[in-house]
């Protein structure tokens, strides 16, 4: 088969976007606008984010959309908004309210002790607005139901969870609250939690996620600015470069695992980018054994950009 008759690979376009989502709006919604916005159907999402919440969503586009599943995407950064003196039965805004309590009380140190213990590796009770499936249905739509549903603690590690700054409004407290944790921790959960800890109840009226493992907000833009500006934020090759470890291999190893083939490991572990000497991504490689087999070719010898 000659170039001029070569497919097309879908790399033309493709590549991971960062968007800066909008609050009110579910994942879905956005892979949605976005298919519209870049005239493609080949939309996948990394992962989703509450309706209320706004920030960091990270998607693939077109041959991307199979990297999705080999992100590391591990560790979350997220600031938020926990309202003590109110619960409710989403631990958000959006709920219907459980209590209410004077929280105008509670003292700096005490806050502090409650939110040390809930730092480090925990044991956490998701919340029940979660997608987490329950005899194979999601739990968020069983409690909508009017269902009863009771989540198992998971073992979740919170690395960062400061308070940075405090306001009195009547009764409630709000805190102004910056976490990063591992990927399945609860930030709602967390302002559960505070809140029975104290005895006052406690509930998010604000969540905004800043970054998926390395994807920033510096990455990110809203869906006007993409409407403005229809392309991706990180092309395939970019895309590489930024959540994997990469290693350079020379023209030859790229013909040969563009081919399907495997090349000598050099002992890098986890998933990582092969990068040929133009400095383009030919397949995503792990090790096992004797060899470094692609798990995703992103260059396949029979296709072309």
């Amino acid at each position: 088969m000659s170039e001029r008759e070569k497919p097309s690979s879908g790399l033309v376009g493709a590549g991971l976007l960062i968007v800066d989502k909008d609050a009110g709006m579910t994942s879905h919604d956005v892979v949605a606008k976005v298919r519209k916005l870049l005239n493609t159907r080949k939309v996948g999402h990394a992962g989703t984010l509450d309706p209320m919440a706004t920030g960091v969503l990270v998607l693939g586009i077109e041959r991307a959309t199979k990297m999705l599943g080999l992100l590391s995407l591990t560790t979350k950064a997220y600031t938020a908004t926990i309202r003590l003196g109110q619960s409710t039965t989403t631990d958000d805004m959006e709920g219907e309210i459980l209590s209410d309590a004077d929280a105008s009380g509670v003292t700096d140190e005490q806050i502090a002790e409650q939110v040390a213990l809930l730092t480090g590796k925990i044991l956490q009770v998701p919340a029940g607005v979660s997608a987490i499936k329950v005899d194979g249905q999601r739990a968020h739509a069983r409690i909508r139901a009017g269902e009863e549903v009771e989540l198992a603690a998971r073992p979740v590690t919170v690395s960062r969870f400061e308070v940075a700054a405090r306001r009195t409004e009547g009764q409630f407290v709000d805190l102004d609250v910056e976490v990063e944790c591992s990927s399945g921790t609860y930030v709602r959960a967390l302002a559960r939690d505070l809140g029975a800890s104290l005895a006052t109840g406690g509930h998010l009226t604000a969540l905004r996620r800043t970054r998926v493992g390395p994807f920033t907000l510096e990455h990110a833009r809203t869906l006007a600015e993409l409407a403005d500006n229809p392309a991706v934020s990180l092309d395939i090759d970019a895309a590489a470069h930024t959540a994997f470890p990469h290693r350079q291999i020379s023209a030859e190893e790229a013909e040969s695992i563009s081919q399907g083939r495997w090349l000598e490991p050099i002992g890098m572990k986890g998933v990582y980018a092969a990068i040929d000497p133009q400095g383009h991504t030919i397949a995503l490689l792990q090790e096992k054994g004797r060899r470094a087999s692609s798990v995703m070719v992103v260059r396949p010898a029979t296709l072309r950009d």
